[in-house]
């Protein structure tokens, strides 16, 4: 008979593996109950005189897309309904549903608050992402914006309104800033890596400065 000390020790078994590099993800059992069963997903096509914010990002051409319907309440700019529907993986259908339930449940957060939500905060309550999925907590994110500067508009408040413009980096290869936010998202979170992804700032050593600063500004902004 084996002692305890000799007996092997019994993996989890990975909820997806990747059949080329063998990488295991592991979901949280959260994130299998938002996954199976989303809070606030549109199913049929809305009647969108019902909300005060419309927002989407991505488009189904190209993979991930996500649409955000939001109700505002004009009087105390609380998030009294949201609304969504997406083209994504199990992890952007998780994300979506816990951000929907985050900015709207005990009576909904004033939606100045709902727009600090971050990534990270919805990672937090799911119980954590698969490093190479975080992601897709930004597909709500970003829609969520869309959908409080189309309420902006809507309401006169345009000096409200969250402006988010590309700004070119290198312009040899016409490299932007959101391209090396991407490059972060997708796990590359140092100069060697981001390079050997986006080639930016080779033969400019100028550029270097710059570079590592929005690679650090992005790296805290959504691994915390």
């Amino acid at each position: 008979m084996s002692s305890p000390s000799q007996k092997k020790e019994v993996k989890q078994p990975a909820d997806v593996m990747n059949q080329y590099t063998g990488e295991r993800w592991y979901y949280s059992d959260i994130v299998k109950e938002h996954f199976f069963n989303p809070q606030n997903l549109m199913l049929e096509d809305p009647d969108e005189a019902q909300f005060n914010g419309i927002g989407m990002v991505g488009s189904p051409a190209c993979g991930d897309m996500m649409k955000i319907w939001l109700k505002i309440d004009s009087g105390t700019e609380r998030v009294e309904n949201l609304k969504w529907r997406t083209f994504g993986c199990a992890s952007a259908i998780a994300a979506t549903s816990m951000f929907s339930v985050m900015v709207t449940e005990n009576g909904g957060l004033p939606i100045a608050d709902a727009l600090k939500v971050k990534p990270q905060d919805i990672m937090k309550r799911l119980g954590g992402l698969p490093n190479r999925k975080i992601h897709c907590s930004v597909l709500a994110d970003k829609a969520f914006r869309k959908a409080a500067n189309d309420y902006f508009h809507r309401s006169g408040q345009h000096e409200r309104v969250i402006v988010e413009g590309a700004r070119v980096i290198d312009p040899t290869l016409n490299i932007t800033d959101h391209d090396i936010e991407e490059a972060v998202l997708e796990g590359a979170t140092d100069l060697d890596a981001v390079q050997k992804k986006l080639k930016v700032g080779i033969g400019s050593p100028d550029l270097i400065p710059e570079i590592e600063q929005l690679i650090r500004f992005y790296k805290e902004k959504y691994y915390g």
